[in-house]
């Protein structure tokens, strides 16, 4: 195989742009993620990749819930953010405020257009991503009037 032709044929995939939220056992922890699907209406379901490792990953294997914040377009720096470790004091994550999930406890950035909470119904582990198939628990939107961002939008690259 063509090494740059698949680089530049999986890059061709569509992702937006998301905050994977954890908390679990007094810890904090948030990660831009691109790898996100809905995978079932009945009940609802999704699927997200998350890199193997990563405290997100750690407290995510422990926990087995987690939020994912949706960013609008023209939100960059917030997912710019949280390409590294994210450091905890009482209410943010990196200087942004937050709320806790009301079922899973994760962050909910204040800043975020919408959410939704997740309980993990299984993992399939290979690679250096695990990707996980959870259902949606809860929901909210601060903003339906938004444009969600993606990775096009970006400078950015993640895959291939």
């Amino acid at each position: 195989m063509d090494s740059a032709n698949k680089k530049t044929a999986l890059r061709m995939i569509s992702h937006g742009l998301y905050l994977l939220t954890v908390q679990g056992q007094g810890r904090y922890n948030a990660s831009t993620v691109s790898w996100l699907s809905q995978a079932s209406f009945e009940p609802p379901l999704v699927m997200v990749g998350v890199r193997v490792d990563t405290l997100t990953h750690t407290i995510l294997e422990e926990s087995r819930q987690f939020a994912i914040n949706v960013l609008a377009l023209g939100q960059t720096e917030l997912a710019q953010t949280f390409f590294k470790h994210a450091e905890y004091e009482e209410g943010e994550l990196s200087g942004y405020a937050f709320e806790s999930g009301p079922v899973t406890g994760a962050p909910l950035f204040l800043d975020a257009p919408a959410w939704f909470e997740c309980k993990v119904v299984d993992v399939v582990k290979g690679g250096d991503h695990t990707v996980v198939v959870a259902e949606v628990v809860e929901a909210g939107v601060r903003d339906s009037d938004i444009t969600p961002m993606a990775l096009r939008d970006t400078s950015w690259h993640y895959g291939g």
